[in-house]
């Protein structure tokens, strides 16, 4: 279970979610067969509602006819009723030192059930007594105990957990294809709470939020080295990375969720350290020591290869303890340390080929940047006049 939750809603389990609609009795009525078919659904474990339908409710459904005949208006049954079951106070006694409020009631040992109701008398306009039962017939039918309400609407929520092998996603996904196929009328507005709202939310932004990281730090190391070609260089080293992310959370059944999200950022920031340690060197080397492009990123493969390893291997071994994180909180642990290990370790095995791609890589822009500028810099030849 999470230690952490934003559920705004008390529930019988973890997830919610809620159904909204202006038509209470369309609603009451749909949602029990929409659970059946929730509880069907192999993504979903444990499904259920806060609706509570098995209350009764007594209806008295008037003889107008009859009660035109006996003189007995529909204001004077209401009054009746409101009199015997509504507490209605009609006097207050005064004293020197407090005053008591009289309360007129049915005395509570005679109004034990719907039978009470054939004991209540009305009066008529011919000033007679006349009994209610005569007028009016009792009905018994279902009614609900709770009316919940969001944004005023009537609301019934809907709580599940997640089954054994699935992650929040297929659950989210297993309950629109549900909607989509009962399928909702459009009186009915499905809304998720709590976890699963921010899950939602999530996902649309989740892509936006790694592609904004990567612009970030392509700006950043174009600025630092006043270049736009050379960030791509060591941004070039990225894919490795991230490639070993994704097969660890898949070998081991971990769903791609916030934090390994957040790892995978931590972990573009770790690896594109190995390429920054040998582009800025070889810009040093070309710039300081007038070294060609060719054996400035050749020197820098050569004498940044040890620190490269070192660095990765100091990471590696700092998230091997997230990774074997157990007790409290350690949900919140393993996912960042099994992003953090398998994306270095992928990226440790293609260290050997990082020390051969990026000079590759660093050359062929360095040519492309070279013959731009020369372009640029050549003279436009102007035709020879007549």
């Amino acid at each position: 279970m999470q230690e952490l939750t934003i559920e705004d809603r008390v529930s019988r389990t973890q997830f919610q979610f809620t159904l909204t609609s202006p038509d209470g009795p369309l609603l009451e009525s749909w949602v029990p067969d929409f659970v059946a078919l929730l509880q069907a659904q192999p993504e979903l474990a444990d499904v259920a509602s806060d609706q509570q339908t098995r209350g009764l409710q007594a209806f008295v459904e008037i003889d107008r006819d009859a009660a035109s005949r006996l003189g007995v208006s529909v204001a004077d049954i209401g009054d009746a009723l409101y009199n015997a079951f509504g507490q209605r106070q009609i006097s207050t006694l005064f004293t020197q030192a407090s005053q008591y409020r009289v309360v007129l009631e049915v005395d509570p040992r005679l109004a034990q059930g719907p039978a009470a109701l054939d004991r209540i008398y009305v009066n008529s306009s011919s000033g007679r007594p006349v009994r209610l039962a005569s007028v009016a017939q009792v009905r018994e039918g279902p009614a609900m105990l709770v009316i919940n309400h969001v944004g005023q609407f009537p609301a019934i929520t809907v709580s599940f957990n997640l089954a054994p092998g699935f992650a929040l996603g297929a659950a989210v996904e297993a309950i629109e294809r549900a909607a989509a196929e009962a399928p909702l009328p459009p009186a009915i507005e499905l809304t998720f709470q709590g976890a699963a709202h921010a899950f939602r939310s999530s996902l649309s932004s989740t892509l936006f939020l790694i592609l904004a990281a990567v612009v970030t730090m392509y700006l950043v190391l174009g600025v630092l080295y006043e270049s736009t070609i050379h960030p791509i260089t060591i941004l070039s080293t990225l894919p490795s990375a991230a490639v070993g992310a994704l097969l660890a959370l898949h070998l081991t059944g971990r769903p791609l969720d916030m934090i390994a999200i957040i790892g995978i950022i931590l972990l573009i920031g770790l690896v594109k350290k190995n390429g920054i340690m040998m582009v800025d060197f070889a810009l040093e080397a070309e710039r300081h020591q007038g070294l060609p492009p060719r054996e400035a990123i050749r020197e820098a493969a050569r004498l940044r290869f040890r620190p490269i390893l070192m660095t990765t291997l100091a990471a590696l071994f700092g998230a091997l303890p997230l990774m074997f994180a157990s007790g409290s909180g350690a949900e919140l642990r393993q996912p960042l340390g099994l992003v953090m290990v398998g994306g270095l370790l992928v990226s440790l095995v293609s260290q050997v080929l990082t020390v051969f791609t990026t000079p590759v890589v660093y050359l062929a822009f360095d040519h492309l940047a070279r013959r731009r500028t020369k372009r640029r810099a050549a003279p436009a030849v102007k035709p020879a006049s007549a």
